[in-house]
């Protein structure tokens, strides 16, 4: 049956509380939480619906999974809410950076980051991620008949390479380790999301040592940009140097500085986590589907030759495009957007009490059975933009929704784009026989344990 996506939200008696599991089952909440976040959304939405009360200790967290409910919290009502569990809990690990901060602090460095991502300027980046993904390809293809590569960490790699050129003019190729850094850093933000922040920091804790180490690191590397920056002044036109300009017309400069770092940290953090986490899934779902494979490869082929790809071949790779919109349906590189009411609310006819966590996941609403045929299926041709659909808007929110909306959405697909045709084009990857890859949620949606593949000829 072809679902068209007409249905409203069951509406709640006003001021009615979401059903929810009951409170004696809150140590398996609790160990799901730490174990398996996506199991427990997955889960909690297909037993109560759309509206869940998650009761966990001392947190309950109100779970919306409607399109109208995502429009409500992200956009339409979106004043009414600060971010919530998980960011708010990372603010002790990456400060105030894009990612975390709020009201004038969040406006001020939306304000200045903007203009990095405005068409004109992502068009004139084109060469740059072009000569980023055929370095890629060139260590891909140095691994034809040899054993299995770690296509997540390639990617990883190429990711930061990309941030790194096209926002902060700086080869990041000597700084590669910084990735297991930046593990470290993710890994201590989750245990502050699931242990509420309720462990301090200086425990000598196996894991809040490492996190120590790794945020030395970063902040060693970006104290480094910084320096090389100012010794070798550019036009002043890339995200570093309007980032050292602002923090020199701070009069705190030791706040300044401190605020550069974590500004710079958040901007390297996010900036590379959401596209290799898309990339690898994309290159894990292209190989269980062949037909997909090589209609891929047909394309790349038609509109590219043997020439790397422009700014102008982005509406010519038609299906590649759509490859990437069904990778991102499946698992959303964001998988839960989080917020805290700030005064009391109304969703969707449920009451949403002052300062209740609430949360939007794109993985469950991005499969929710009312508004996506068999979603669980990989089929790109639900993107194709000759098939009608009347699909509610909220229903796909890969990129978030409302003042949150990513900046970074149109510099990430072209990038994104250029990868998969490059290598589809030139290249073969397959999975080892036997091995499943199982979704992590940590700030992205990663492949827990990495994607091993081999690589072969197209």
């Amino acid at each position: 049956m072809s679902l068209t996506g007409t249905r409203g939200p069951a509406l709640a008696p006003p001021s009615a509380i979401p059903p929810g599991p009951p409170l004696r089952a809150t140590p398996v909440l609790f160990k799901r939480l730490v174990t398996d976040r996506i199991g427990l959304l997955t889960s909690a939405t297909a037993k109560y619906g759309d509206a869940v009360r998650l009761a966990i200790g001392p947190k309950t967290i109100y779970l919306f999974n409607h399109p109208d409910h995502a429009k409500h919290v992200l956009a339409d009502n979106s004043a009414a809410y600060h971010k919530g569990i998980g960011l708010a809990q990372a603010r002790r690990v990456i400060g105030d950076g894009l990612l975390t901060s709020e009201g004038e602090v969040w406006r001020r460095q939306r304000r200045m980051i903007q203009p990095m991502f405005q068409n004109k300027r992502i068009a004139q980046q084109d060469t740059v991620i072009a000569e980023e993904a055929g370095r890629l390809v060139d260590r891909l293809r140095g691994h034809v008949g040899g054993g299995p590569v770690d296509v997540a960490r390639e990617m990883t790699g190429l990711a930061l390479g990309v941030i790194g050129r096209t926002l902060l003019d700086s080869d990041l190729g000597p700084y590669a380790s910084i990735g297991h850094s930046f593990e470290g850093v993710q890994d201590q933000a989750m245990f502050e999301m699931v242990t509420l922040s309720m462990v301090p920091l200086w425990l000598p804790l196996p894991l809040h040592l490492r996190f120590r180490r790794s945020r030395r690191e970063l902040y060693r590397v970006v104290d480094q940009f910084v320096a090389d920056r100012l010794a070798r002044p550019g036009d002043g036109e890339d995200l570093l140097s309007r980032l050292i300009v602002s923090a020199r017309q701070e009069e705190d400069q030791v706040a300044a500085r401190q605020r550069l770092r974590e500004e710079l940290v958040t901007i390297l953090l996010a900036g590379h986590e959401t596209t290799a986490s898309t990339l690898s899934w994309a290159f894990h779902l292209i190989d269980g589907h062949p037909e997909v494979r090589e209609r891929l490869h047909a394309e790349a082929v038609a509109v590219l030759g043997d020439r790397p790809p422009v700014y102008e071949d982005l509406h010519r790779l038609k299906y590649t495009a759509m490859v990437l919109e069904e990778v991102m349906r499946l698992y959303p590189p964001v998988w839960a957007l989080t917020r805290v009411a700030q005064q009391r609310d109304n969703v969707g006819g449920y009451d949403v009490p002052a300062g209740a966590d609430v949360m939007i996941s794109p993985y469950t609403l991005q499969r929710h059975p009312d508004f996506w045929d068999a979603p669980d299926r990989f089929d790109p041709e639900r993107f194709d933009p000759a098939r009608p659909s009347n699909r509610p808007r909220y229903a796909y929110i890969p990129f978030g929704a409302g003042p949150r909306f990513c900046v970074g959405n149109h510099l990430g697909m072209m990038e994104a784009t250029f990868v998969l045709a490059m290598v589809a084009r030139d290249l073969r990857l397959t999975g080892l026989p036997g091995r499943t890859a199982f979704p992590e949620a940590m700030l992205s949606l990663r492949i827990r344990g990495g994607l091993p593949m081999t690589v072969h000829p197209a």
